[in-house]
């Protein structure tokens, strides 16, 4: 895996967000099983709720396709006019999302700064005691 190729990805993806309200940008580039990278970037709404993170929007267009499986993700954010980025962690909302698709144990979620300046956690790691299709199975 090309993990400065996500970040790349995800780095372009930041540029399309929408975020009138908050100003603060977010692009994702989710890499599947085959290979295939899906990005998103956020998109606000005036009324908030029906908003949408960056990652969700990469896992909703991938699913959309009918791809499943995946390996990483990589994450950029920051305030629209600031060239330096900072670690943007995904919500608790993106983080239950990638636990229904993703193994908590080998998905990895690229944090980054730039290009070089990143840390990579396993879904476990952020979501410790996740509750995923696996806990509804009988």
């Amino acid at each position: 895996m090309d993990r400065e190729l996500l970040i790349q990805k995800a780095m372009k993806a930041r540029k399309m967000a929408y975020t009138p309200y908050s100003g603060f940008q977010v692009g994702a580039a989710l890499l599947t099983d085959d290979g295939q990278i899906f990005t998103g970037c956020n998109i606000e709404s005036a009324s908030y709720t029906p908003s949408n993170c960056a990652e969700r929007t990469a896992f909703f267009k991938a699913v959309s396709e009918g791809i499943y499986d995946f390996q990483a993700i990589a994450i950029v954010g920051g305030p629209a006019e600031q060239q330096e980025l900072e670690i943007c962690a995904p919500c608790g909302v993106c983080r239950q999302v990638m636990m229904e698709f993703c193994d908590p144990e080998t998905f990895e979620i690229i944090l980054a700064k730039n290009m070089k300046e990143y840390q990579v956690y396993t879904l476990k790691e952020l979501l410790p005691m996740g509750f995923g299709p696996k806990d509804l199975e009988r």
